[in-house]
Formats: structure tokens, sequence, C-alpha cells
């Protein structure tokens, strides 16, 4: 079901999303009630709201909206996307923007009860996200190149800007693991992730570099972080192999799933 300012969204308004495909998102896991990093992605919301519309949003009400689709004391766990849009914007007029509304929309959340996901496969292609501090909903460039990479046998796409810098991936962020066992993460125009933001807050010792070809064939481990993966390693990028059992991987999911909940 689809929420829109807590009542059922109508096929008008999602058709608007649709054919303007401006506005911006973020991605919660709700697991019984509460969420890791429920402020981080509400700040999120708000900053962005100002960002794209130039328009406070107000985080309690969000709140609201998430609780009412899929708060309530539900058990289990549930991927929530929040979705800020103007069903009334005029594509000849985007500057005529009237208040944005609180779309909320659920899907299941990837079981992990047999353990982590399979470690990914992932190819680097160029690619440079379009305002790449704003969670946008404007996406083509991202699946184009997730769609060639998983066309060349690949499980999803890694992405190095012009420079040949590594930076992120498709839907999610991306951290190594060096030879001296430190956490890497690259210095690039990225979109910071919740689950990277926490894990980063958890930790010591963790260090921001520049991540060239040279310096991605010298860690020893890889993995990829988001709300919907957790913590998930990398088998390899291109023809570089990766250690996927690394223990520090095993220490950043522990140190993740230790993070508290906060309810909704």
């Amino acid at each position: 079901m689809a929420t829109l300012n807590g009542s059922p969204a109508s096929p008008t308004a999602l058709q608007a999303l649709a054919l303007t495909n401006y506005g911006h998102f973020t991605t919660m896991k709700v697991e019984d009630g509460g969420v890791r990093g429920l402020a981080l992605h509400l700040a999120r919301l708000v900053a962005d709201c100002r960002a794209v519309f130039g328009e406070e949003l107000d985080p309690e009400w969000v709140r609201e909206c998430v609780r009412r689709e899929a708060g309530g004391g539900r058990a289990g766990a549930v991927m929530v996307r929040v979705t800020v849009f103007d069903p009334d914007l005029d594509l000849t007029a985007p500057d005529r923007s009237g208040r944005p509304g609180v779309l909320v929309t659920t899907r299941p959340a990837a079981g992990t009860a047999g353990g982590p996901l399979p470690a990914l496969r992932v190819q680097r292609l160029p690619f440079h996200r379009d305002t790449p501090s704003v969670k946008h909903v404007a996406l083509f460039g991202q699946l184009r190149l997730r769609r060639a990479a998983r066309l060349a046998g690949f499980d999803d796409v890694l992405f190095a800007g012009a420079d040949g810098l590594v930076s992120e991936g498709c839907t999610w962020n991306i951290g190594f693991v060096d030879e001296a066992g430190t956490v890497v993460w690259p210095e690039a125009e990225v979109l910071a992730g919740t689950t990277m933001r926490l894990l980063r807050a958890a930790g010591a010792g963790h260090v921001t570099a520049a991540v060239t070809d040279a310096r991605l064939r010298s860690m020893r481990a890889a993995f990829a972080t988001s709300t919907g993966l957790g913590v998930r390693a990398l088998a390899a990028v291109d023809d570089i192999a990766f250690r996927a059992d690394d223990p520090v991987i095993g220490a950043l999911r522990e140190s993740y799933a230790a993070v508290p909940l906060d309810r909704l």
C-alpha cells in the first residue's frame, strides 16, 4: 500500500511523481517498530526538502506517516521508503511548486536468518552523481549502469569518477579493509548513507583516502553498506578478488547490529 500524507495515495498523485520524477527520498528498515539511525533519516529528509523545494518539512509529521504505515508494534522487519514530492508540480514551471507531500511505501525486507548475504562481484564504470549530497529520485543514470554491469555478468556496479577514483555503488556506499586491518572509506563526492554514518560513528580508527586503482588492488577486503544490505562483503571488483570472510567485516556487522533501534 502507498499512503500520501497519511491517506491512501491516489493513482493521479502517483502518476504525477512518475511523469515528473522530481523529489527526494530516504529508505529505512523498520524492525519491530524501530529504526536504526532514525534521526539521521529524518534530518536527511528535512535538509533535502530545503534543497529541492525550498520548504521546511516537519520531521514529526514524517514520523507519524511512517508510524501509520509500518509502526504500531508490527513484528518483524519491513523496508519503508519515504518520498517527498509535489503532486501538483508543473513541468513547465517547477519554480511554482506547492507544498510537497509525504509518500510512504513499503516492501519486504531481505531476510538474513540464514546468515550474511552472498558476497557481491561488481564492475567499475565511470559515473558522477548529479547533486551527490541530495538523495533525489532521478535514478536513470545509476540504474542504466547497474543494468549494464549485470548484463556483463556482475552482481552490481561500482562508480569511479573521471579521475578514476572509486566513489560509491549504485545504491550503496563502499568501504575497504587495508592490509593493516584499517577501515578505509573513499575520499570522493558521494551520497553519505545512514549505515555508513552509523558505522563511522561507532568505529575507531576509520580513515578516508583517495582510492586509486593501485590502492584498490592493495586492499585485502571490501564491503558495501546500506539500510537494506547492512554490511555485505564484496568478492571482487572487476578482476580484483577480495577476502569475503575477513574478520573486520564480521566486526562491522556486529557493530551495526549493536546500534540501538529508535522507536517510531
